[in-house]
């Protein structure tokens, strides 16, 4: 792992998102690599998110009116982002699979869409690539094989085929 050492909170970051993705393979547009560090600046002293019902707070939300209902909406997307890329394994003591998170989340992102381009929806389309690249931060835990299996063949996380495929040489088959 490299030694980042920065001034400011948002270069730092912005650094940790830049080898994450490289890590991983992925390229994230510079809106998506802008939010992610807004997002983990956000939220890097709030760890009561991992207290969060989930399921709870979006229905809340949905029952709020719409500026509110937004960011009541934007709050549920992050969190279960934020989640699903950096507490994969917790899923599993809550008793559900990481891909509760991840239909949550861009369930919440979409809801908050005004168009078809919007940064919404992006966040909507883009969550697993999203995911991976927070997963990618954490170098370890690596993903067992199941559990790179079921995110490849559930989520399409190309992370989860790379870990996959650095355990066999075999040609993992969707069901």
């Amino acid at each position: 792992m490299a030694i980042l050492i920065s001034e400011s909170s948002l270069v730092l970051w912005h650094e940790v998102i830049k080898n994450a993705e490289h890590r991983c393979s992925i390229t994230l547009d510079g809106n998506l690599e802008a939010y992610l560090t807004s997002l983990l600046i956000r939220y890097s002293n709030k760890p009561e998110v991992a207290q969060q019902i989930f399921a709870k707070a979006y229905l809340e939300a949905m029952q709020q009116r719409d500026k509110q209902r937004n960011f009541s909406l934007q709050n549920v997307g992050d969190q279960c982002l934020l989640y699903a890329g950096l507490f994969p394994h917790s899923a599993e003591k809550r008793h559900v699979s990481i891909t509760y998170f991840v239909d949550l989340g861009r369930t919440a992102y979409a809801a908050i869409s005004k168009t078809a381009n919007d940064l919404y929806w992006v966040l909507a389309l883009q969550f697993v690539a999203l995911m991976d690249v927070l997963q990618s931060i954490r170098e370890t835990p690596a993903l067992l094989p199941i559990e790179a299996y079921e995110q490849w063949e559930k989520l399409g996380s190309q992370r989860a085929l790379q870990i996959l495929q650095s355990y066999t040489r075999g040609i993992p088959i969707k069901k």
